[in-house]
């Protein structure tokens, strides 16, 4: 037997198949036990297989771990209203309202079919509760929403204090000349064109924990909620400005930002949620290149840290981190940024990365739970470094080993990896025509 063959069938022999019945995920139950923070991950953000899988093992997650929150790699004030609405207080009346204001590109990560039935369940949930019970949240991780978040703390102290709301306001006119465009305001201000709003934005954020005390106490739980909410823009305002401000110097910098901001918003969503009795266990949704850990990775070779790598560090044994991968399909995604969403062919998997392993195995889709530590069959095999594929919203075919490709160890990066060998593009709410042609080609001439 030849080496490649024997190693395809080391890892045919370890897996465990899924076959979507309703025992697939047992085992991954098993191996998260007590942990309090799941990070569950995807190759790209198209994927109708990773977010039906994603929502399966989360609704799991919820029913039989007692999690109480989904935190996602979208920005907060976004998720806010998708928050209200599946705990029952929004105006919305669909979920498909409810998701209304992901409209910044790429919208189809979050108004897409398999999240509007996430959420729609996620509701009905909620609403079976005994009233006492904690509802489950859905927040945002990100930080892009530079001008929203400044709307929703300027909301907020106009009906709690006007006089701070006033000084807020003119704190926040220093972006007055950038409207609705951040990156302009960061592409000036990184070449000192202008001066720069970051000691606004942080005295703004001072203030508001300054008033801490007398604002999240007026009401109850529902103005310390509502504090939270208005704390968190002020920080991710702060943070919006530095990551536009530095975007532009190239290098981890930016990279860095973000992540680590997807980070304490992480630890003080579960600080939150405990406070209140709600129990601090968060199931998050967020790309492989964010969920993994970055020091088994060639991103650390050039500085970048990542969101699994600094919540291993921090929660140590409480953190599990869910790797998933694809060998072909289609994915929806853009040929450029802002571009519109479209239905695309996955080339088949380089042969020397990951995903052409795990395709010569055979085995179809299945879930590994590699050994521990790293001497076993299956975890030596993982251990080797490898090329990995990583699709975000841009795909470009012709330059994909340059532009979709890095190397890591998956045993190292992921503590638990998901693999469906053949996927399909998930589909918008609102496909284009040309989303919906490629589709018509692709069933063609079954699909008549």
């Amino acid at each position: 037997m030849s080496e490649s063959r024997a190693v395809s069938r080391s890892i045919r022999e370890s897996v465990q198949p899924l076959t979507d019945a309703a025992g697939d995920y047992g085992p991954l139950l098993e191996r998260i036990g007590d942990a309090r923070f799941v990070l569950l991950g995807e190759a790209t953000h198209g994927t109708r297989e990773f977010y039906r899988a994603r929502a399966a093992i989360t609704r799991r997650l919820i029913l039989e771990k007692g999690f109480t929150a989904v935190a996602v790699e979208a920005d907060w004030p976004d998720a806010q209203r998708v928050n209200r609405w599946v705990r029952g207080t929004g105006k919305d009346r669909q979920p498909a309202d409810a998701l209304g204001d992901f409209q910044r590109f790429p919208a189809w990560m979050w108004r897409n079919t398999e999240v509007l039935a996430f959420v729609d369940w996620l509701r009905s949930h909620n609403a079976a509760l005994p009233p006492e019970a904690p509802r489950v949240g859905f927040y945002g991780l990100d930080l892009y929403s530079l001008s929203a978040s400044m709307r929703a703390v300027l909301a907020y102290l106009d009906r709690v204090d006007p006089d701070a709301a006033a000084r807020a306001r003119y704190r926040y006119s220093c972006f007055g000349h950038y409207g609705e465009d951040p990156q302009t305001y960061g592409y000036v201000a990184s070449l000192s064109l202008t001066r720069s709003c970051e000691d606004e934005v942080v005295a703004q954020l001072l203030e508001l924990r300054r008033l801490s005390g007398e604002l999240a106490q007026r009401d109850g739980r529902l103005e310390e909620d509502a504090f939270f909410d208005a704390e968190q823009n002020a920080r991710l305002a702060m943070s919006a400005e530095a990551y536009y401000r530095t975007m532009f110097e190239g290098g981890p910098s930016s990279w860095n930002l973000r992540d680590r901001h997807m980070a304490e918003t992480l630890e003080r969503l579960a600080e939150h949620d405990l406070a209140l009795g709600r129990g601090g266990r968060i199931v998050v949704w967020a790309h492989n290149s964010h969920v993994g850990d970055a020091r088994a990775t060639g991103m650390a070779e050039i500085g970048e840290v990542s969101l699994g790598q600094i919540a291993r560090e921090r929660f140590g044994d409480d953190v599990v981190l869910v790797g998933f991968t694809t060998y072909a399909g289609t994915v929806t995604a853009a040929h450029r940024w802002d571009g519109p969403a479209e239905r695309m062919r996955i080339r088949p998997a380089l042969p020397e990365s990951l995903e052409a392993l795990l395709h010569e195995t055979g085995a179809g889709n299945f879930m590994i739970l590699p050994d521990t530590p790293a001497d076993g069959v299956l975890g030596g095999i993982l251990a080797e470094r490898r090329l990995e594929r990583a699709i975000g919203v841009v795909y470009r075919p012709e330059t994909e080993r340059i532009s979709h490709y890095f190397d890591a160890r998956p045993v190292e990066q992921f503590d638990v990896l998901l693999h469906f060998d053949e996927t399909r593009a998930v589909e918008p709410l609102e496909p284009t025509a040309g989303w919906r042609a490629a589709e018509a080609k692709e069933t063609f001439p079954t699909g008549l």
